[in-house]
Formats: C-alpha cells, sequence, structure tokens
C-alpha cells in the first residue's frame, strides 16, 4: 500500500485544497530538468570562447548528464517508492540546484563537467518522483488533466530551453543559463513543502532491504547503452575513429559498450526474477509486464521518444546554420511547438470526455506524423519560419497530446504502491528512446551534411584538394563555419553547397522520425482502450 497523512487531518485538508498548487511545483521541477538539458546546446559557442575548452570537453558538457540521467532514473524510482517520493524529489531539487551554482561559477572544464555530472544526479531523482506523485495525489479524470500538463511541459520545455538559452547567452552571460535554476528551484522547494502531500510504499519485512546489486546491474547496463548510442557517431559505431579515447583490435569502445550492456541488463532481468520468486525487494518488479497498458505502452514511449525528440537536435542546427539565425532566434522560431504543445493540453480535458486516453494519444501522434512529413516534405534552404512556425505548431499540438496521455496510459494500471517504479521504468524507457533517436538521426543528419556537400563540390575537390579541408570544417563544426565560409566570396560556394545538404540532412532526419512515430502509432494499436471518461481508478476500469 501507499502511505500518506491520515485522511482528514488538516495536512491532508491542506494538500486536497491546494493540489493544482502542488501540480505547479511538480510541472516546474519537469521543467527544470527538460530546460536544462536543451539550454546548454545554444550556449556552447560561448562556453568555448570563455573557457578555452577543447572539443572532447564540451561533448562532456553535453552528455555526462544524458548519460548519468538515463542511468539512474530506474534506482532513483525505486528508492523514492521506500523512503517517500516527495523527499527523494526535494533532494533532487537541492543536488540540482548545487549543481547548478558550480556550473555557473566553473572557471574550466573540468569543473564544469563535474557540475553537469552532479545536475544529472539530480535530475534522475526529479523525473520519476514527478510522475509517482502525481499519480499518488491525483485520481480520475483530475490524474488524466494533471498528466497532460506534465506532458505539454516536457514539449514546451525542449522549445523553450534554446530561447530563454539564446537570450541569456546573447543580453547576459552563459553562466545565467545554469543561474536561473536557483530561483526556479526555490520556488519548487517551497511548493512541494507546501501543497504535495508525501507517499511512500509499506514495506513488508521479507522485502526490507534495498536490491543493491539490481541497482549496480541497471546503472551499469543503462550507462553503457546510452553511452553506446551517444558516443557511436564520435568514436565509430564498430571500427575506431582518430576520436576514440581507445581500442581494442581496432574495434572502438561502442561495440564493447553494448556488449557490457546486453551482459548486464541480463543479468539484471536474471536477477529480478529469482529475488522476486524468493519474495525480497526489487529494483524493478517484472510483474508489472503482466499489465498489457503498461507492457505496450512503454514500448510505445520508448519509439515515440525515438521521433519526438531527435528532431529537436537537427531543427536549431538548420535554423542557425542554413537561415542565419541567431541563438535567440533559433529559440524564438521553436516557440510555435512550445505553443501548439501548452494548448493541446488545455484541449485534454474535454477530448478525455469523449475519447478513451489511447484514443487521444493516437490523435497527437497523427498530428505529429502529419506535421513533420510536411516539414520533411517542403524545407528548402531558403525557407522561412512563415513555413516552418505553423508546421511546428501542429507538432507540438501533437507532442502535448500524445505525451501526456501516453504517461496515463501507462501508469493506468500499475497500483499507486509501485508507482516510482512504474513511472522511473516509463522514464528510461523514453530516455533510451531519445537516446536512440538522437544517435540515428544524428548519423543520419551530419552523414547527409558530410556525404552531400561533398558530392555537390566534387569537381571543385579535384581541382583544388584544399576545398575537401574546408569541406571537413563544415562537418566538424555541425555546420557553424557555414556563415564565415559564405561572407568570403572565395569560399561561398563550399557554404550554398553546405546549406543545401544540412537542409538535406535535416529532411532526411525528419523521414526517419516520421517512420518511427508511424510505428509508435501501430504499436498503440495493441493497447487496449477504455470507454471516455473511466479511469483506472473509476469503477468499471480495466485492470
Amino acid at each position: 500500500m501507499s502511505q500518506s497523512a491520515p485522511a482528514g487531518s488538516p495536512h491532508t485538508d491542506r494538500y486536497m485544497k491546494y493540489r493544482w498548487w502542488g501540480l505547479l511545483a511538480i510541472s516546474l521541477g519537469v521543467a527544470l530538468i527538460i530546460m536544462d538539458s536543451t539550454i546548454v546546446s545554444v550556449a556552447v559557442p560561448s562556453i568555448v570562447d570563455d573557457l578555452g575548452i577543447s572539443s572532447t570537453e564540451i561533448q562532456w558538457v553535453q552528455e555526462i548528464y544524458t548519460l548519468l540521467f538515463a542511468a539512474l532514473l530506474l534506482t532513483w524510482g525505486r528508492i523514492a517508492d521506500r523512503v517517500g517520493r516527495r523527499r527523494i524529489m526535494l533532494i533532487g531539487v537541492v543536488i540540482f540546484l548545487v549543481a547548478s551554482v558550480v556550473c555557473a561559477l566553473s572557471g574550466n572544464g573540468a569543473v564544469l563537467i563535474g557540475g553537469r555530472a552532479l545536475q544529472g544526479l539530480g535530475g534522475s531523482m526529479i523525473l520519476p518522483t514527478t510522475l509517482a506523485l502525481l499519480n499518488a495525489n491525483f485520481h480520475g479524470r483530475e490524474r488524466g488533466i494533471a498528466f497532460a500538463v506534465w506532458g505539454s511541459t516536457i514539449g514546451g520545455m525542449a522549445a523553450i530551453g534554446p530561447l530563454a538559452g539564446g537570450w541569456l547567452t546573447e543580453n547576459a552571460s552563459w553562466r545565467w543559463a545554469f543561474g536561473i535554476n536557483v530561483p526556479v528551484g526555490v520556488l519548487i522547494i517551497a511548493g512541494l513543502l507546501l501543497f504535495v502531500a508525501e507517499s511512500a510504499e509499506a514495506v513488508t519485512s521479507a522485502a526490507q532491504r534495498l536490491d543493491v546489486s539490481g541497482a549496480l546491474l541497471s546503472i551499469l547496463g543503462f550507462g553503457a547503452l546510452v553511452f553506446g548510442l551517444i558516443e557511436g557517431r564520435n568514436y565509430g559505431w564498430w571500427v575506431a575513429e582518430p576520436e576514440a579515447p581507445f581500442d581494442v583490435a581496432g574495434l572502438s569502445p561502442v561495440p564493447w559498450a553494448f556488449l557490457v550492456a546486453v551482459a548486464a541488463l541480463t543479468a539484471f532481468v536474471l536477477l529480478e526474477r529469482a529475488r522476486t520468486r524468493a519474495g525480497k525487494g526489487v529494483i524493478l518488479d517484472l510483474s508489472l509486464f503482466r499489465i498489457s497498458s503498461f507492457a505496450n505502452g512503454n514500448i510505445t514511449a520508448l519509439i515515440v521518444s525515438f521521433g519526438e525528440f531527435g528532431l529537436i537536435l537537427s531543427l536549431p542546427l538548420w535554423f542557425q546554420n542554413v537561415l542565419g539565425y541567431t541563438a535567440f532566434e533559433a529559440g524564438l522560431a521553436l516557440v510555435p511547438l512550445a505553443a501548439g504543445s501548452f494548448l493541446a493540453s488545455g484541449a485534454v480535458a474535454g477530448l478525455a470526455r469523449r475519447f478513451s486516453p489511447i484514443v487521444v494519444v493516437r490523435m497527437g501522434l497523427s498530428l505529429e506524423i502529419l506535421a513533420i512529413a510536411a516539414l520533411a516534405l517542403l524545407i528548402r534552404p531558403d525557407s522561412t519560419a512563415w513555413l516552418t512556425s505553423p508546421v511546428l505548431f501542429v507538432y507540438g499540438m501533437g507532442v502535448g497530446l500524445a505525451t501526456a496521455q501516453l504517461t496515463s496510459v501507462v501508469l493506468a494500471d500499475v497500483p499507486v504502491e509501485r508507482s516510482g517504479q512504474g513511472s522511473a521504468t516509463q522514464s528510461t524507457a523514453r530516455q533510451t528512446g531519445s537516446a536512440l533517436g538522437i544517435a540515428v538521426l544524428g548519423t543520419a543528419f551530419f552523414s547527409t551534411l558530410k556525404i552531400g556537400t561533398e558530392n555537390r563540390l566534387t569537381d571543385a575537390i579535384a581541382d583544388n584538394p584544399q576545398v575537401q579541408s574546408l569541406v571537413d570544417s563544415v562537418n566538424a563544426s555541425s555546420g557553424g563555419n557555414i556563415a564565415s565560409l559564405g561572407a568570403d566570396p572565395s569560399t561561398a560556394f563550399i557554404a550554398d553547397a553546405a546549406r543545401a545538404a544540412m537542409t538535406d540532412g535535416t529532411s532526411l532526419a525528419g523521414w526517419i522520425a516520421a517512420a518511427a512515430l508511424v510505428i509508435g502509432l501501430i504499436s498503440s494499436l495493441r493497447i487496449r482502450s477504455t470507454p471516455a471518461g473511466v479511469t483506472a481508478d473509476a469503477p468499471g476500469a480495466s485492470r
């Protein structure tokens, strides 16, 4: 069972009365970690100029956060069930704020990387507990609305992060991209303490001991998996690239990371099954996967995240390097996505009265597929925001409908006392899907940039080998030197070729994302639909 304050107590009455303020605090917690995972991307050039750090260091500034975040989600979700979900979220927010201060005050790359690692630790404590707290403190139709706000916050902040980062970087300093977290975090802490009730699992004596071995195996397995997905493009998917820190028999670290992931996750599943049979505590209760909505919903969530978050990688680069937008203008161009996502959250309550959650998910996925396909079909090197804005608005509406209601579907039949495990599993599926999307779509995007630019300049490269080094510099800078090449009449033809190739790469990434979302839509057909207005804790809900 889930423990909380006794019914009818003053504390419980206050939490029930002000639960929507509690939702605001929880949503701000989600906003904090999602925004920070995207805000850094537009601040990278300023960070490099200020600290003089290497390309390897800046890569780890961006990636150590995602790596630790994804690796620790499952473990903290389970610990939160045991010791208190609000308590773990509060600790996570405090850690995140301390880490943000470290990042903001860092004077070299090593300190900044350490601060980002600490942020990943704090973020991994926040995300699964936000879902578990919503699951425990909202019921019936209100739970669907709460999940809608949660999901729309993710979609909106993924777009607002680059906008905020660009504005702060241009008008203040990149350090404020981290410093802004402090006042937001203080509001979250106050909101959690004042308006969110604590909840925790009532643990039997047979399951008192924490599954330390399971925790270590899950951290190793998911950490190695995400590492391989992130670093494949840089270190080589099979043969070691020059950037690889080491190679074994000519192989890059990536296949070895995948081997470690398979071994660790296999051992993790076997260990969890054995501990479950023995009645011992586990990090992941595999019996949850006997719940059809949970099992199929997680598969769908992984596939959908592949398509949704992979696209966020290529669009900001395309806006800045092809259309010539500043960091702030690129963030501004993504605002329609956030607007559509927030608007969709307001429409969910009305749709929920007419359609079941999974039907709303399918509506959202359909909008996403149409929008991404339209973007992939129509964008050109001379496109403007007049083309992208309406498409991104529709895409944002799809994200707002699908993301929130998919969460509701996944957790609908999960018992409240195991909501931390369920939330963390769903979050891990999403993070794995987004890492896979970034890996696959990123590879397609950057490979098309390199190959497409070279193919357009074949004759020029043959006549002047120096052109090849400039083409290589375009790929090495992720298109960042296109503007400088375009400003020089003698190299403007290289910039034109690179712009066309980057547009092709963005289009290809869009088509792959749309295909993934089509597979996600098909996968959602396996999830049983419940009547409109019927929820997991209402009479007649499926179990």
